[in-house]
């Protein structure tokens, strides 16, 4: 019985500690409802604030910031060369920003072609040009067409309006809201998410 009693003790720990490992996982961000249908959190990521700090510093924004979070946890360029895409679908950047937008939306690679495509990776080693790119496709597309691109290339460019679209402009506005309801998350270690389903 002694036994029996000890077991379900540590089974009784074991499961309290889980408990509080998700409800740790998902706070702060577990104080504001996650947009329907989707589940979403907070965690700390070392490094991560002075790499929010250096956006802002480079002229960007939290709905910036929000963007880069959800495409990338260290809001670096460690990922897979092009997001593992080439062409107009190749991503370069923190924000994964596919050519076929940055060379309509860019001055300097306007009359680029689809082939000319590696010439994005500027962005991955110069963050001041990557803020400045994505600044100007946000001007240069507009929000809904910007969002649409962004999520599903000349796709979504034409036609914005998809509920997968949506979802996707939810999600990254419910990360801006977190960062903006607390100047502390603007420039510390702390990463928003929500569960977007990859395409």
């Amino acid at each position: 019985m002694k036994r029996l009693a000890g077991l379900i003790a540590a089974v009784g720990t074991v499961a309290a500690a889980a408990v509080m490992a998700v409800v740790t996982a998902a706070s702060p961000a577990s104080a504001a409802a996650c947009p329907s249908g989707t589940t979403c959190g907070s965690y700390s990521v070392s490094g991560l604030g002075a790499r929010k700090q250096a956006v802002l510093d480079h002229g960007g924004d939290t709905l910036d910031l929000a963007i880069a979070m959800l495409e990338t946890e260290n809001m670096r360029t460690d990922y897979t060369y092009g997001d593992g895409k080439t062409y107009d679908a190749a991503n370069f950047g923190i924000f994964k920003q596919n050519w076929g937008m940055i060379r309509q939306c860019t001055p300097q690679y306007q009359g680029y072609g689809q082939n000319e495509w590696n010439a994005g990776a500027a962005l991955n080693s110069n963050l001041s040009w990557d803020v400045q790119v994505l600044n100007l496709c946000q001007g240069h597309f507009g929000t809904d067409r910007f969002f649409g691109g962004h999520r599903n290339g000349s796709t979504g460019l034409a036609n914005p309006y998809t509920q997968d679209i949506t979802n996707y402009k939810t999600a990254i506005y419910w990360i801006r809201d977190q960062i903006n309801s607390n100047s502390a998350y603007r420039t510390d270690g702390t990463r928003f998410w929500v569960y977007v389903q990859p395409i």
